[in-house]
């Protein structure tokens, strides 16, 4: 015999990729969107039968509870960042190349323009408030007025938030999502470089205003600061070439990063005069044919799904 809260419970899992989708986007941690997501279900079940009875929105309601609890997590998060280790990078989503029989609801969900890794680094550089206001209303056509609700303003100063977030999105200029067999034609003549030890190849296919950004937390090596511009990176990859195998490519695997082409690199001990390989996922953005931005996550804080996911 289905119940009232069978019911409610139905109604939830078909939301659930929506709501996945908002918490990943405000949060761009995969354990604070699911945990955002969870309570959102446990605050519903939790209600009794007759209030649950009032709720005519259920994807309203629910998404408003998902976005005031990633708020919180958001002004939390600033003052854990200032002691963050070196730069910090939304954790990545992998899925596998190809369409499976079955996915998970970020896999669907990162397919979505805004979501790949270059717009979702745009995103951490916005405030809480112009984050929350910026991605619900352009994103997921939220009004300001219950915006306003949420961020506890006046819907002129959520609209101001808003407005403040797209023209900082705007000013950053991500690139947008480059086809994918065009991803892979450059992505694979930059690994094919890379394995041979090849640097000029290795330039031939960076942008000129190319940036690395590693994300290690202190727990994994990899640029601590963003290496800015064609000369620095190439010198960078000049001495990588140096003190790591370039055998450890043979090693990598494809696989889609926020539903771009990416790199799964498992780590490799140390052999010769070799360094020891740290784990490492990169995601890539493509300007004008060439890598404009390489975003290389190396703390294993953050790989924990992305390592399931390749299967390593």
């Amino acid at each position: 015999m289905t119940t009232a809260l069978d019911e409610v419970a139905g109604k939830f899992a078909t939301l659930r990729p929506h709501l996945v989708s908002v918490a990943y986007r405000l949060t761009g941690a995969l354990s604070d969107a699911e945990d955002a997501v969870q309570e959102s279900w446990l605050r519903l079940s939790g209600l009794d039968e007759a209030r649950r009875a009032e709720i005519e929105d259920h994807q309203g309601w629910l998404t408003t509870v998902v976005s005031r609890i990633c708020l919180d997590r958001l002004r939390s998060a600033v003052v854990r960042r200032e002691r963050y280790v070196g730069e910090w990078l939304p954790e990545p989503v992998l899925g596998p190349l190809g369409t499976p029989s079955s996915e998970d609801p970020l896999t669907i969900a990162v397919r979505d323009d805004g979501m790949r890794m270059a717009a979702m680094v745009v995103l951490d550089r916005l405030t809480p408030e112009q984050r929350v206001a910026f991605v619900l209303h352009d994103a997921f056509s939220v009004p300001f007025g219950e915006i306003a609700g949420i961020l506890g303003c006046t819907v002129e100063a959520a609209r101001q938030h808003g407005s403040r977030g797209r023209r900082a999105v705007a000013d950053a200029d991500p690139p947008p999502r480059t086809a994918l067999a065009e991803q892979q034609q450059i992505i694979e003549k930059f690994m094919t470089a890379m394995l041979t030890g090849d640097i000029q190849a290795v330039a031939e296919v960076l942008h000129p205003d190319v940036v690395l950004i590693g994300d290690g937390g202190g727990k994994a090596r990899t640029a601590v600061r963003t290496v800015d511009g064609f000369d620095k990176v190439t010198r960078l990859f000049q001495g990588l070439m140096r003190m790591y195998d370039p055998a450890a490519m043979d090693k990598a695997r494809f696989a889609l990063v926020n539903g771009d082409l990416g790199v799964y690199l498992p780590p490799q001990a140390a052999s010769g005069d070799y360094r020891a390989l740290d784990e490492h996922v990169d995601a890539f953005a493509i300007r004008d044919g060439k890598i404009v931005a390489i975003y290389d996550m190396a703390n294993p804080d953050k790989l924990t799904t992305a390592r399931s996911r390749v299967g390593a």
